[in-house]
C-alpha cells in the first residue's frame, strides 16, 4: 500500500477565530503555529502549505507569566551603524500590541520558504471585532 500525498489542488483552507483574552502567550502561539502549518489535519503534507487561516481577536490582552512583562526584551538591528534597538514587552504592548503574538508565532514556524505564506494567514486584531466575518470562522479551542 502506498502512502497518500496531497496535491496542491486538493487543499481546503478553513478559517478559525481565537480569543486571546487571558490566554498565555506560549500556549496560544504553539496552537496557532500548528494550525498555520496544517499539522492538525490528517492529510498533513510537509512540502505543501496545508495550513488554515487564523484570526486572533483581543491580541492586546494576551498574558505573559512571571516578570516577563517587564524583563522580556525584543531586540533587532537595522544593519546600519548604531542601529541596535531594544524594547521591553511592556513597551511593545503599548506601541504595537499585535507584534508580541506575531513574534512568538514566527519563532515557532519552521524557517523555510513556507514561513512567509503561513504568516500571511495569521490575522491579528486589537479588540473583539474583526473584518473577516464573511469567511464564517469557526472558534478554535485552545
Amino acid at each position: 500500500m502506498q502512502t497518500y500525498s496531497m496535491k496542491a489542488s486538493e487543499i481546503q483552507k478553513d478559517w478559525y477565530v481565537v480569543d486571546a483574552d487571558g490566554q498565555t502567550l506560549g500556549r496560544l502561539a504553539t496552537r496557532i503555529a500548528n494550525v498555520l502549518t496544517g499539522k492538525h489535519k490528517a492529510t498533513y503534507t510537509p512540502h505543501l502549505d496545508m495550513g488554515d487561516f487564523v484570526v486572533v481577536v483581543n491580541a492586546e490582552k494576551v498574558v505573559l507569566t512571571g516578570k516577563k512583562n517587564t524583563d522580556k526584551i525584543y531586540k533587532h538591528h537595522s544593519q546600519a551603524p548604531g542601529g541596535f534597538k531594544e524594547i521591553s514587552a511592556q513597551a511593545m504592548r503599548a506601541k504595537h500590541p499585535t507584534r508580541i503574538i506575531e513574534h512568538a508565532v514566527k519563532g515557532m514556524l519552521p524557517n523555510n520558504k513556507l514561513r512567509t505564506p503561513r504568516l500571511l494567514k495569521l490575522k491579528l486584531v486589537v479588540g473583539p471585532n474583526h473584518p473577516h466575518e464573511a469567511q464564517k470562522p469557526k472558534p478554535l479551542a485552545i
